[in-house]
């Protein structure tokens, strides 16, 4: 993997160790984007702009699909996991008294979509621990919504949600481009998930895939110029029959060229590859911090490692200084080091020695 680890500057200087918040920045990724903007500078955003930037969208739809096992036609392209779990959630038929079960501890951008629906349309929100979501659900039980990897410990959801009647909602920010994904396996109905965390794109990148048996339930809330497949008939323009009802207006084709080339780095390096050595790191980290004295949170076989470090912000501070990134869990007094295919074990012990 030293190609792979050389493709990230901040490497040769930083152990950088938070891509469960935002993955390095490959070299390639930055040319990508420098060359659309290059050409926009010298000749203006006019249609071949515009071209460029649609077949971007087409072949980053196709790369997304290839990270989840899915098909094109069945994933939108969003500007962030929180983006797809929020279209999700604003389309279904979600009404006054309908439960939706998730897991405590989820990140807010999860809570946050949910809370909103309870406010605005009566819904109940109950919170369970992720191991028992599955056998929590019930007759009132239209939606479960959780992680696929919790962002704050790399548990794994159950693999019980597959055996449900009701639709489920993976965030998979933690999960897309960390661990192997096959949505069809899930047995969800929807996958939401993140283009800058570990598959290393730029901020406001991501994927929603929804499963095909719900393409006519979720509404397209807001549908713009993308999402409508004759916008030319105005009034009477419907959105697109496929997930790109579901796409973020906005995209820029330097953002989908520059997540398109990140993509391509890793995929270059194997997924297999990818997916294996991360998890095997994490799994020493996870040992070298038991070894050090640090409790580890318990965790699944993911890329996050979550110890308890006392006064978590002010040791993270004082890591960054040192030239270790990892991130803290607000209001808990814990540590997360998000370890990629990129690192290797000079960064992890760079970090239990500065501990």
């Amino acid at each position: 993997m030293d190609a792979l680890r050389a493709a990230f500057p901040v490497l040769e200087r930083t152990a950088y160790l938070n891509a469960g918040t935002a993955g390095p920045l490959p070299a390639a990724a930055v040319r990508a984007a420098s060359e659309v903007l290059e050409t926009a500078l010298r000749d203006g955003r006019s249609g071949a702009y515009f071209a460029a930037g649609a077949d971007a969208r087409d072949r980053l739809r196709a790369a997304y699909a290839g990270v989840l096992g899915a098909d094109a036609a069945d994933v939108a392209l969003v500007s962030s996991t929180s983006d797809g779990i929020a279209r999700v959630v604003a389309g279904l038929d979600l009404r006054d008294g309908d439960e939706v079960l998730t897991s405590l501890g989820e990140h807010p951008g999860l809570l946050g979509p949910l809370g909103a629906a309870a406010a605005q349309r009566g819904i109940v929100v109950r919170e369970v621990p992720l191991a028992r979501i599955a056998e929590e659900a019930g007759p009132r039980t239209r939606l479960v919504a959780c992680s696929h990897v919790h962002w704050a410990t790399g548990e794994l959801a159950p693999a019980g949600l597959a055996e449900l009647d009701v639709p489920v909602l993976l965030d998979g920010a933690q999960g897309a481009g960390a661990v192997p994904v096959r949505v069809r396996e899930l047995g969800c109905a929807f996958y939401a998930a993140a283009g800058q965390k570990w598959l290393c794109g730029p901020v406001g990148t991501g994927m929603l895939w929804v499963a095909p048996a719900w393409r006519e339930r979720v509404a397209a809330r807001g549908p713009t110029f993308v999402n409508l497949a004759e916008p030319g008939r105005g009034l009477a323009s419907a959105p697109h029959p496929d997930a790109r009802r579901h796409d973020a207006p906005a995209l820029s084709p330097e953002a989908c060229a520059a997540a398109l080339a990140a993509h391509d780095v890793l995929a270059g390096a194997g997924w297999d590859a990818v997916h294996e050595r991360a998890a095997s790191l994490a799994e020493t980290l996870a040992a070298m911090l038991a070894d050090a004295g640090h409790e580890v949170l318990p965790r699944g076989r993911t890329t996050l490692v979550t110890w308890r470090a006392g006064d978590a912000p002010a040791a993270r501070a004082r890591l960054a200084r040192a030239g270790v990134v990892v991130r803290d869990i607000p209001g808990r007094p814990w540590l997360r080091a998000s370890v990629g295919a990129w690192n290797d074990e000079s960064d992890l012990e760079r970090l239990v020695a500065e501990l």
